[in-house]
């Protein structure tokens, strides 16, 4: 994992860590010195009433996976914010560049936290379009996976043709946890 790109995931993650559900986090100072925002980028409003419904409902999803992460991570994503602001301005800026650049798709696998979030691209076939029923039971299975686990269902993911992805995932949700690694062993070879 590109460790700029983690660092980036913090800073943005931060925002979610001080919002509250009915509140707003507001843009932090802009250092002395600091590169204006890129051109094209609209600004954080600064006031709860700026919010149009979707910015609200947004950081209102933000702040819930926040609360989803599990304790460990969010002390990890704490860790890389606190190692991004101590970075120059100006390559701070750079980060938050790079990573705005990348795939909208790539960008939101990282609200799930530091471990799904490194493995979401590779997961995305298979997890990134659930229907809105399977979202929670499937985000609460993930999160039971180990690194290796992780690593077997991204091949497996990789590896499922699109017209039997929703079959692989539904057998994949109806295991118990001790069942798992027998049918990753299994189907990792598909």
């Amino acid at each position: 994992m590109n460790k700029p790109l983690l660092l980036a995931l913090g800073l943005g993650m931060t925002l979610a860590v001080h919002a509250a559900p009915e509140s707003v986090a507001l843009p932090l100072p802009t250092p002395q010195g600091a590169a204006p925002a890129p051109a094209g980028v609209p600004a954080m409003p600064t006031t709860p009433t700026a919010l149009d419904p979707a910015q609200l409902a947004d950081l209102r999803h933000r702040y819930a996976l926040w609360q989803a992460l599990p304790a460990a991570e969010r002390a990890a994503v704490r860790g890389a914010a606190q190692r991004m602001a101590a970075l120059p301005p100006a390559r701070q800026q750079a980060l938050r560049e790079q990573f705005a650049s990348q795939d909208q798709r790539f960008r939101a696998g990282w609200l799930l936290g530091p471990l799904l979030g490194q493995w979401f691209p590779k997961l995305q076939g298979l997890f990134g379009y659930l229907p809105a029923g399977q979202r929670e039971a499937a985000l609460a299975s993930l999160r039971q996976l180990n690194v290796d686990q992780l690593a077997q269902l991204s091949l497996v993911a990789q590896r499922t043709p699109p017209q039997e992805r929703d079959a692989v995932r539904a057998q994949f949700l109806a295991l118990a946890p001790g069942a798992r690694d027998a049918w990753l062993q299994q189907n990792v070879g598909r």
